[in-house]
């Protein structure tokens, strides 16, 4: 392995160190306003009821509802809530 190979190889891995935590972390950015201007968490559940997703738990996630959800092929999700407006921000697979 060349000189320059190695050092790209060991930078590209030092990026893998750092991103992998953020990653693997949920999405936390859904609004700036306080939490005495949220809507109820259990809306957050019935939004994604309402999309056709069955709900298997939920938490606060930053300043978003993250809610865990299964779709009708049973393969899990996590919804990003925005809990003001309960508008949805970010899907990720699990």
């Amino acid at each position: 392995m060349t000189t320059e190979a190695l050092k790209t190889t060991i930078l590209t891995l030092a990026a893998l160190v750092v991103a992998a935590p953020a990653l693997a972390h949920g999405f936390e950015d859904c609004t700036k306003e306080p939490k005495d201007k949220w809507q109820p968490q259990a809306e957050a559940e019935a939004a994604a009821t309402a999309a056709g997703y069955t709900v298997t738990t939920s938490e606060v996630e930053g300043s978003c509802y993250e809610v865990h959800v299964k779709d009708k092929d049973g393969n899990p999700h996590e919804l990003f809530y925005n809990p003001v407006d309960l508008q949805l921000v970010q899907t990720h697979d699990e």
